[in-house]
């Protein structure tokens, strides 16, 4: 049984929001990730039931994807707590930039929010009366960060490393350099002394070295052909529309990926597939995966 010390909360989600990490101190509590917007209200109700008496005192976003800052708004409103991003993200958010938040880009939702302050690489934060470290963490996202604690071993991943894997390499999907930064993010924390890791999606584990090992042979199967992390991108971000959705009309499909435009660069760039091909093609990978079913002329969220 995974263990952690009493000022360390873990809110596991379903795969549509991140987990979130709770942080308890003496005199402040801060939280890390938000989930998405369609679980707002849940999030908040998880947030209050963890601090009765309570307030959240800061909010902390490992990455700005919108399924680990969705609840932002609502935590702001309830706590007026101070919010802090990584440093490189910050005028996108003072000027709710949602193109280059990526937020139309995937074809995602978030309310907007203010910050209060940013996080750079390297810096050392107290949290539940406790240092962490905040480290650079490029691959799935060019400026995500990942927190580390050394005095309790306790590695807080992102979307860097889950159990079996990691989160798509979307500077890929661009052309832009994110297989290289994914296998040096996975270099620095196979440095890192740690007993347990919280990842952004998925349960908390311990084996580091087996979950390491598994990212590296999927890191190596994807950066071998480009195409495949394209593919698995279409995959993942159709099944996030079928989570947050449950039922899509099947005619709906084609313009849905079209939307994206982070994968209509995609598949111009990789699949060269018409808008009703790649269509049809994402719904039988996601059917065939027992991620989804056909009901009539409905796709429905499925697994």
């Amino acid at each position: 049984m995974i263990t952690l010390p009493s000022s360390i909360h873990v809110f596991e989600r379903g795969w549509l929001s991140s987990n979130n990490v709770l942080l308890l101190g003496r005199h402040d509590a801060a939280l890390i990730d938000s989930g998405y917007i369609s679980h707002a209200e849940q999030t908040l109700a998880l947030v209050r039931h963890a601090l009765p008496g309570r307030r959240l005192d800061r909010l902390y976003n490992t990455h700005l994807h919108s399924d680990h800052c969705g609840g932002n708004a609502i935590l702001q409103a309830h706590y007026g707590c101070d919010t802090f991003v990584p440093a490189e993200e910050a005028e996108k958010v003072r000027h709710w930039d949602e193109e280059a938040l990526t937020f139309k880009a995937t074809g995602q939702q978030c309310e907007r929010f203010r910050i209060d302050g940013v996080v750079q690489a390297g810096e050392v934060l107290t949290l539940g009366d406790m240092e962490w470290q905040a480290l650079g963490a490029p691959g799935h996202h060019t400026h995500s960060l990942i927190y580390y604690c050394p005095q309790e071993k306790v590695l807080i991943s992102a979307d860097a490393l889950w159990w079996n894997g990691f989160g798509v390499i979307f500077p890929e999907l661009e052309g832009e350099d994110g297989f290289e930064e994914a296998g040096a993010t996975l270099d620095l924390i196979d440095t890192l002394d740690v007993r347990v890791v919280i990842p952004g999606h998925g349960a908390m584990f311990e084996d580091i070295k087996g979950a390491l090992g598994r990212a590296r042979k999927r890191l190596a199967f994807l950066s071998a052909d480009p195409v495949r992390n394209a593919e698995y991108a279409v995959k993942v971000m159709l099944k996030f529309v079928l989570l947050e959705r449950q039922r899509i009309p099947l005619g709906d499909v084609a313009g849905i990926l079209a939307g994206m435009s982070a994968l209509a660069t995609a598949n111009a760039r990789y699949l060269h597939r018409s808008d009703d091909e790649l269509a049809a093609w994402a719904i039988k990978q996601l059917t065939r995966a027992c991620a989804a079913r056909l009901d009539g002329d409905y796709l429905l969220n499925d697994g």
